[in-house]
């Protein structure tokens, strides 16, 4: 990952050789033939956008976490994640002290048509360090890892079979409640959007965007018509003066 907030020219710079690299209308996701095209704002604007909202977003992020969380580390980095890539991505993390990481790629920071998109997938990611979704998933795997490999030594695998089931259960069990954690992330990351100053309803419209996951069994993420249906459910609580 690239180092902490490029300087808006360095973000411009990357972001003007990254459309040179990248299919035209890179929209969050693979584009397919079946949706129109979409405009994009200019790699200069994208780039504006982009700072403008981590300087806004960063703060209310942090008092956020902090309101909400004992203990943990609420320094929040946001980052550009600067390999070459065409598909759209952002992710949380945390670096080696424990500081959170949020990352956001070039193809990303080109694709979002105006600064509601950027801010809502901030407050998305930024809403799993707050709700403890990353060691959350570890447990899940743990569990997955410990259940099937029990399940393989009892039926008398030998240590290479008990190792696969381990693998194969811990993969099975970080997805287990998978769904479960980004819906969450919605809800918060629509309240931090909002109380952002941003309009978190006009920030998920990428969900009609990106390709829908559907009911995947197992799948990792749930379907975008039921995200939209978090979004707007939390921004009507919201409106109400219920959150």
């Amino acid at each position: 990952m690239a180092a902490r907030i490029w300087r808006l020219g360095a973000i411009v710079g990357m972001m003007a050789l990254a459309a040179c690299e990248a299919p035209q209308g890179a929209v969050l996701s693979r584009p397919t033939a079946e949706r129109s095209a979409v405009e994009l704002p200019s790699p200069e604007q994208a780039a504006e956008n982009f700072v403008s909202v981590v300087r806004r977003m960063e703060p209310q992020i942090e008092a956020e976490c902090y309101a909400r969380t004992r203990g943990r580390n609420c320094d929040y980095q946001i980052m550009v994640d600067d390999r070459p890539s065409t598909d759209p991505n952002a992710f949380q993390t945390e670096d080696r002290q424990g500081r959170p990481v949020v990352a956001f790629n070039l193809a990303l920071i080109a694709s979002a048509q105006n600064p509601d998109e950027l801010a809502f997938v901030m407050g998305h990611e930024a809403a799993h360090h707050i709700a403890g979704h990353l060691a959350a998933k570890e447990q899940d795997a743990l569990r997955g890892a410990v259940l099937l490999g029990t399940l393989a030594a009892v039926a008398g695998a030998d240590v290479s079979g008990i190792s696969r089931a381990q693998d194969i259960g811990a993969s099975v069990g970080s997805r287990t409640n998978s769904k479960d954690y980004e819906l969450q992330a919605d809800r918060l990351g629509t309240i931090i959007t909002w109380n952002a100053g941003y309009d978190p309803l006009r920030g998920a419209e990428f969900f009609r965007r990106i390709p829908d996951p559907g009911e995947t069994f197992l799948g990792s993420h749930p379907a975008n018509a039921l995200r939209l249906d978090i979004v707007r459910q939390t921004v009507a609580e919201l409106r109400a003066g219920r959150i």
